[in-house]
Order: structure tokens, then C-alpha cells, then sequence
């Protein structure tokens, strides 16, 4: 097993209890992530809940709530060694308050394969995890306090990323890649628009934060591609149900990607 791990810092503006409750909690991780049921103890079930029916499950490794000294421990990992020349993902979150305030997370991802084989689904990782904790500092600035709805839809097309842009551009109702920064509305054909700020803009993401919550768009894969659509709506309530409904509607419209579509991004 190679010794090849993922690890991020992440600052946040948040005392370290209210960040315990974001990584570690159902509600809290609902907030940036993707839907999870948590058994709060060690040796209990995680699950995560990515949509389209793709579920993952694991076992808590560590279970540490923020102690005196500003301090917790979160991790889990499969419940079984995966078959062989699969990875063995482990995730680990520690918690520590700093000094005047604020929190720091260390993100650990460990169980990576060496080899060119697995470089595509190392950069997928970093790329993923970047945008979900981009979420979290977005929650903790605009959001804070409010519970999150959660859509999630997710989609696999033969062709692309890079002929899988364009044409979710055009879904989106955009004539191209926006500017971060940028103010924009967003009218798909079937969900109903959203205005907000261009927040997100990657090679491997989309992200808009509007009054009502995050939005998220995702298109990775160079040979087969993977497309999702994540929405975070707080405060007040939606139809989380049907909007799923209507966002995996419009994802299986634009997918496959029509022929002829131009390779760019």
C-alpha cells in the first residue's frame, strides 16, 4: 500500500465547537457536502448519500468531540480492505482552535495507489475536496447558522470534460466560461433560475452563490466523464424532491453529449 496521501489546511472563521458540528455531524456536514448518516461514536456506520444512487458506507475510526483545549478528531474508513488493486481510503479531519480566534482543519486522505494508473483519481480528489471546502468557508461567511436542503444529481457520459463544458454552458443557459466574480443568472431548461456571483470557476468545477444558497456544477474525466449538480439551499424551505427530480432531468437531456459538439473549455 503506498503511503501517498491527500492532506488540506483549511482556515475558518468559526469557533472550533461550531466547526466540530460542520465535520461531524448530519446537519452540520449536510451544510457542504453531501447528505450523510453519522452514528456519532467510534466503531459506528458513516454513509454518504452523492446522489443518482450512488451511496458509499464506512466505519468511524475516530470519534473526538472539541475538548478543553480547542481540540477534536473525526475519521472513518471502509468497513472492509477493498478487493485487490482497489485503494483504501481513509479520511481524517483534526480540529484546533487558534490563538485570537478562529479554527484550522487538517484534512487527511491516505490509501492512495503509486502509479500513473491512479493520477487522474488522486487530482480528482484535490480538486473535489477543494470545492467542498470552499463550500464550508462559504457557509461559515454567508450561511452561518442555517440548516441546508440538499440537491444532489450526478451523470456519466462517454465523451469529455472538455466537450462536456460547452454544452452545460449552454444548458445553464451561459454563451461561455463566466468570470469568478462575475454576477450571473443561470436559466436551465427545466429548473428555474438562479442569480448570484460566479464563486467557483476551475477546469473541473462551476460554482455560483446565490442569496438562497450554493449551486455547484462538475464536469471530470478525460476518457468518460463524470457530471454532477449540487445545491445547498438554507434558511427557507424548497422541495428538495422535486427539484432533484428536475435537476437530474436536465442532467440526462444534456447527456450523452450531442455529436459534433467543439472540444473546448
Amino acid at each position: 500500500m503506498s503511503e501517498r496521501r491527500l492532506e488540506k489546511d483549511i482556515e475558518l472563521a468559526a469557533d472550533p465547537e461550531q466547526v466540530w458540528e460542520a465535520i461531524a455531524t448530519e446537519p452540520g456536514i449536510a451544510t457542504w457536502f453531501v447528505p450523510h448518516r453519522v452514528e456519532p461514536r467510534e466503531g459506528g456506520t458513516v454513509g454518504q448519500d452523492y446522489g443518482s444512487g450512488f451511496e458509499t458506507a464506512g466505519r468511524i475510526t475516530a470519534w473526538e468531540p472539541v475538548s478543553a483545549d480547542g481540540r477534536g478528531r473525526f475519521a472513518y474508513g471502509s468497513f472492509e480492505p477493498p478487493a485487490d488493486g482497489r485503494p483504501d481510503y481513509a479520511f481524517e479531519f483534526l480540529v484546533a482552535g487558534r490563538e485570537g480566534g478562529g479554527t484550522v482543519v487538517r484534512f487527511v486522505q491516505s490509501g492512495f495507489l503509486d502509479g500513473a494508473d491512479w493520477d487522474g483519481e488522486y487530482d480528482s480528489f484535490d480538486a473535489g475536496w477543494s470545492v467542498f471546502f470552499e463550500n464550508l468557508r462559504s457557509y461559515f461567511a454567508h450561511f452561518r447558522g442555517l440548516p441546508a436542503q440538499n440537491v444532489v444529481t450526478m451523470g456519466w457520459t462517454s465523451d469529455t470534460a472538455h466537450t462536456v463544458w460547452p454544452v452545460l454552458y449552454g444548458g445553464l443557459g451561459l454563451t461561455g466560461r463566466p468570470d469568478l466574480g462575475s454576477e450571473v443568472t443561470l436559466t436551465p431548461d427545466g429548473p428555474g433560475p438562479i442569480t448570484g456571483v460566479v464563486d467557483v470557476m476551475t477546469e473541473e468545477f462551476l460554482g455560483v452563490r446565490s442569496a438562497r444558497g450554493l449551486h455547484r456544477f462538475g464536469a471530470e474525466g478525460s476518457e468518460g466523464c463524470g457530471v454532477s449538480a449540487y445545491h445547498y439551499f438554507y434558511g427557507e424551505p424548497v422541495d428538495a424532491a422535486a427539484l432533484t427530480q428536475e435537476w437530474q432531468a436536465w442532467l440526462t437531456r444534456h447527456l450523452p453529449v450531442p455529436a459534433g459538439t467543439a472540444d473546448v473549455r
